[in-house]
C-alpha cells in the first residue's frame, strides 16, 4: 500500500508541475483583457457623461419649445379672434378657443380675481387645477405649467393670462395630452447614462418619466424646462473602473498581463512530457479527500456574512400585514422566523426595482434587536447589502434612507402599540409601502418566491449627529424657550431633546431615558391620559411648552403654560399659516379625522385644502401625486416638504423644532396663549376606539355603509363615512393599525356636538345593537 501512496503523489507532483504555468498563464491573460477593458471604460468615460449631458440639454431645449409653442399658439388665438376682449361670455371664449387650438383636450376660462375658483368645492373642482389657478393670483410671471392625473391618464395643464389695462381680464386653463411630452423625452438618446423628467426640483419630487440606465444615480440639481414645473434630470453613466482612472497605467497593465502570459504558454510549450506512472491498483475516491468548510471572508467595513440558516415557520399569519406597515405581537404571530423570511421577500421586491442596499433601524422594544438581526439576515441572503443604523428613531430611518442615498428603510418599531408589540415600517424605492405592496409581501412568502443564495453585505453606520447637524442648520428659534419634552421612555428620548437645544431652547427631559416597557405612561400623545405628567411639569417648571412623542418618534403631541392640549389639527392649522406665508398657492392635506374649521384657515392662508384618508404611507405617497407642501394627521403625524427645507416624511421630532420656530418668532408680537388662541376652536372629542375581534371592524363598516343614510348632510366615504353638517361633523372608520372601530365628533358648540353624536348612536345601533358605543 504505501508503495501504490508513494506513486499517486509523484504523479500529483507532475501534474502540478505542468498545471501551475497554465494556470498563471490564464490569469495573466485575463487581467490583460481586463486591463484593456478598463482602459477602454477610462478613455470613454468623458465622452460617456457629455453624450448623457447632451441628452439633458437637448430634452429641455425640447420641451421649452414644445411649451413655448403652445403658449404662444393660445396668445395668437386670443389676438386674432378678438377674444380677449369678449371674456365676459367665459363659456363662449373656452369653446372658440378649443375649436382652434390643435389637440387641446379641455379649456376653460376663469375671472382675474379667481372667486369662483376660491369659493369652489375642491373635490368636485379637482385639487391640482385649483392649486395651480390659486398660484397664478400674486404671481410675478406667468404660472408654470404643469401635469396632473385625469384618471389614469397623465395630463399636460397650463394658465394663460388675458392682459387687460395692466391687469389680468381673465385666466385661461388649458388641459392638453401628455404625448406630447412624452414623445420629445423618449426621443433624447442619454447613451450609458439616464435621464429623468420630474415634476419639482428635489429627488422627493414626483417622477414622470424616465430614460437610459436605472443604476445610474441622479444628480441632486436639475435642469428646469422654462414656464414650467417640470425638471429634467441627468444621471451619469456609471462603468465599472477599479483601476486608477488613467489610461496609461491601464495601458500598461494589460501589456504585462498579455506579455506575462505569453511568455508562461511558450515555456509551458518547451517543457518535456514526464512518463506516466503505472495507474494504482485501489482508485482514490472524491469521498475519501477531507476538505476543509469554506470560512466567510475576512471582516472590513461591509462584511459579507456567512449566510444564516433559519427554520421557517410553516405559515405566515395574514392578519400582521396591515394597511401601512407590519405589526403584530413579538414571539407570536411576529418572531424571528417570520422577520427573516419578511426581509427575503423585502429584498425580492428591491432585486426587481435593482436596488441593493437598505438602512435598518429600531426603537426601544425589548424584542427589536431580536428582530432587526433576522430581518437583516434575511435582506442579505436575498443578496441585499444591509446598513445597520441601531437604535433610532423611525424618522432617522427615513432621513438615512435620503441621507446615504439607498433610498430604502426599514424601522424596526411598534410605534404606540404596546410593549409586547412590534413590527416594520417599511420604504422602499423612496415609496412607503401600504396595503397591496405590504399584502404583495406576504404574498412572495406564502409563495415561497424568496431568493435565499445571496451573501449581502453588513455594516453599522451611526446617523444621529448627521441627523441633529441638518436640522440645526436649518431650524432656529429666535428666543430661548424653555421646554419639556417627554418621550414616554421611548426612543425619542434619544434624539428630541438634543435637537431641541441645538436649535436655540432650554429642555427639560421628562421619561428620556429609552425603556422598552414604559413603565411611566403609555408612548402615544393622541391619549390625553398619557399627558398629565408633562402638563404637570411644564407648570411645576414654568415652561413655555411641552411637547410628547409615541414611542418611535414620528408624532408629536404639545401642551400649553395654561396645560392645554393642543391637538394635531390646530397644530396643522398654524404650520400652514407658516409654510403658504412663502409658498401661496401651495396644497396642506389632512386626514378625515381633523376639524372641519382647518379647511377655511387653509383657504384664507392662500392654499389649497385637500381631505385625504388616514394612514402615514396614504398621506405621503398623496404628497407625492399633488406636490404638497405640507399634512398632517389628527394621530399626530406632520409631513413637512416646503422649498426643500425637509424630505416629506412623517417627522414629530422635526415637526416639534418647526412649532417652536414659529413660536419664538411669534412671541414678540404675542404670548404663546396668544397664538394658539388666534386658531379656531369648536368642542370635540378626542379618538374613541371600540376594540372588536380581528376583522369584525372592516365587516361592520360594509354593512353600515350599505344602510346607513345622511339625507341632510354631506357624506364623505374615502376612508369609513364622515359625515359633515353646517355646525360640525362625526366620523367612524375602521382602523387600519387595531382591531377597532374609531369614531370622532368635532362641532361649533356641545348642543351640536351631542345633536351629531345622537344621530350616530341612531345609524351605528340599527346595524348592530350589541355595540358598546364609547360616547
Amino acid at each position: 500500500m504505501a508503495r501504490k501512496e508513494g506513486g499517486a503523489g509523484h504523479a500529483l507532483r507532475i501534474d502540478l508541475r505542468r498545471l501551475l504555468p497554465l494556470v498563471g498563464a490564464t490569469i495573466l491573460l485575463v487581467a490583460g483583457a481586463f486591463s484593456a477593458w478598463q482602459a477602454w471604460l477610462i478613455a470613454d468615460e468623458g465622452d460617456a457623461a457629455e453624450r448623457t449631458r447632451t441628452a439633458q440639454r437637448q430634452t429641455v431645449k425640447a420641451l421649452d419649445d414644445l411649451i413655448a409653442g403652445k403658449r404662444q399658439q393660445v396668445q395668437r388665438a386670443l389676438a386674432e379672434s378678438g377674444l380677449a376682449a369678449a371674456t365676459d361670455d367665459r363659456a363662449a371664449v373656452a369653446e372658440r378657443l378649443r375649436a382652434q387650438l390643435k389637440g387641446v383636450h379641455a379649456v376653460e376660462v376663469y375671472s382675474g380675481g379667481l372667486d369662483e375658483v376660491v369659493r369652489a368645492n375642491y373635490r368636485e373642482f379637482g385639487y391640482a387645477k385649483a392649486a395651480q389657478l390659486m398660484a397664478a393670483l400674486g404671481a410675478s410671471e406667468t404660472p408654470p405649467a404643469s401635469t396632473s392625473l385625469h384618471g389614469n391618464e397623465r395630463r399636460l395643464t397650463m394658465v394663460e393670462p388675458v392682459a387687460a389695462d395692466g391687469g389680468v381680464r381673465a385666466w385661461i386653463w388649458l388641459e392638453y395630452p401628455f404625448d406630447d411630452v412624452a414623445a420629445r423625452f423618449e426621443a433624447a438618446s442619454p447613451g450609458a447614462g439616464r435621464i429623468e423628467l420630474r415634476q419639482g426640483d428635489g429627488h422627493d419630487s414626483l417622477s414622470l418619466l424616465s430614460h437610459g440606465s436605472r443604476s445610474a444615480e441622479l444628480e441632486a440639481e436639475g435642469q428646469r424646462v422654462a414656464g414650467t414645473s417640470l425638471y429634467v434630470f441627468a444621471a451619469m453613466p456609471r462603468a465599472f473602473i477599479v483601476i486608477p482612472h488613467s489610461v496609461a497605467l491601464a495601458a500598461l497593465l494589460a501589456l504585462v498581463g498579455f506579455g506575462g502570459g505569453a511568455v508562461l504558454l511558450w515555456a509551458l510549450r518547451r517543457q518535456p512530457v514526464a512518463a506516466e506512472e503505472p495507474e494504482p491498483e485501489e482508485p482514490v475516491l472524491v469521498a475519501d479527500v477531507v476538505r476543509k468548510p469554506r470560512l466567510p471572508p475576512a471582516p472590513s467595513t461591509a462584511t459579507a456574512l456567512p449566510r444564516p440558516t433559519v427554520s421557517a415557520p410553516e405559515e405566515v399569519d395574514a392578519s400582521i400585514f396591515r394597511a401601512y406597515d407590519i405589526r403584530g405581537v413579538a414571539g407570536g404571530a411576529l418572531n424571528p422566523g417570520v422577520a427573516h423570511r419578511i426581509g427575503q421577500a423585502i429584498g425580492a421586491l428591491m432585486a426587481e426595482r435593482d436596488l441593493r442596499e437598505i438602512v435598518i433601524g429600531r426603537d426601544g422594544r425589548l424584542s427589536g434587536p431580536e428582530l432587526a438581526g433576522a430581518l437583516s439576515d434575511g435582506l442579505r441572503a436575498a443578496g441585499i447589502d444591509v446598513i445597520d443604523l441601531g437604535m433610532v428613531p423611525t424618522p432617522l430611518v427615513y432621513f438615512a434612507a435620503y441621507h446615504f442615498g439607498t433610498g430604502c428603510g426599514v424601522s424596526v418599531t411598534g410605534s404606540h402599540n404596546p410593549p409586547d408589540h412590534n413590527g416594520f415600517k417599511i420604504v422602499i424605492g423612496g415609496e412607503t409601502l401600504a396595503e397591496d405592496a405590504i399584502a404583495d409581501l406576504h404574498r412572495r412568502i406564502m409563495e415561497n418566491r424568496l431568493p435565499s443564495d445571496g451573501v449581502g453585505t453588513w455594516r453599522e453606520q451611526p446617523v444621529v449627529e448627521a441627523y441633529v447637524s441638518r436640522i440645526a442648520g436649518d431650524v432656529s428659534a429666535e428666543r430661548r424657550l424653555k421646554v419639556v419634552v417627554d418621550a414616554g421612555n421611548g426612543v425619542a428620548g434619544l434624539v428630541a431633546p438634543r435637537v431641541l437645544e441645538d436649535i436655540g431652547c432650554e429642555v427639560i427631559p421628562l421619561y428620556c431615558d429609552v425603556d422598552g416597557r414604559f413603565p411611566n405612561h403609555h408612548p402615544d400623545p393622541s391619549d390625553p391620559r398619557n399627558l398629565g405628567d408633562l402638563i404637570a411639569a411644564v407648570h411645576t417648571v414654568g415652561a413655555d411648552l411641552g411637547v410628547a412623542f409615541d414611542g418611535d418618534g414620528d408624532r408629536l403631541g404639545v401642551v400649553t403654560q395654561a396645560g392645554e392640549i393642543i391637538y394635531p389639527d390646530r397644530l396643522l392649522m398654524l404650520f400652514a399659516q407658516d409654510v403658504l406665508a412663502r409658498n401661496p398657492g401651495a396644497t396642506v392635506i389632512y386626514d378625515v379625522k381633523c376639524t372641519g374649521h382647518l379647511r377655511p384657515v387653509i383657504q384664507e392662508a392662500a392654499g389649497v385644502p385637500l381631505m385625504w384618508r388616514t394612514g402615514h404611507s396614504l398621506i405621503k405617497a398623496k404628497m407625492r401625486e399633488t406636490g404638497a407642501a405640507l399634512a398632517g394627521e389628527m394621530s399626530g403625524h406632520f409631513f413637512f416638504a416646503d422649498n426643500n427645507r425637509w424630505y416629506g416624511f412623517d417627522d414629530g421630532i422635526y415637526a416639534a423644532a418647526r412649532l417652536l420656530e414659529i413660536v419664538a418668532g411669534d412671541l414678540e408680537e404675542r404670548s404663546t396663549a396668544e397664538i394658539f388662541d388666534g386658531l379656531p376652536k369648536s368642542v370635540s372629542t378626542p379618538e374613541l376606539k371600540l376594540s372588536m375581534e380581528e376583522g369584525a371592524p372592516f365587516r361592520f363598516m360594509e354593512a353600515f355603509r350599505a344602510s346607513a343614510t345622511f339625507d341632510d348632510a354631506r357624506v364623505t366615504t374615502i376612508d369609513g363615512i364622515r359625515v359633515d353638517w353646517p355646525d360640525g361633523w362625526g366620523l367612524v372608520r375602521a382602523s387600519n393599525t387595531t382591531p377597532s372601530l374609531v369614531f370622532r365628533f368635532d362641532a361649533d358648540n356641545g348642543k351640536a356636538l351631542e345633536r351629531i353624536k345622537q344621530v350616530f348612536r341612531l345609524r351605528l345601533l340599527a346595524v348592530d345593537r350589541s355595540l358598546a358605543l364609547p360616547f
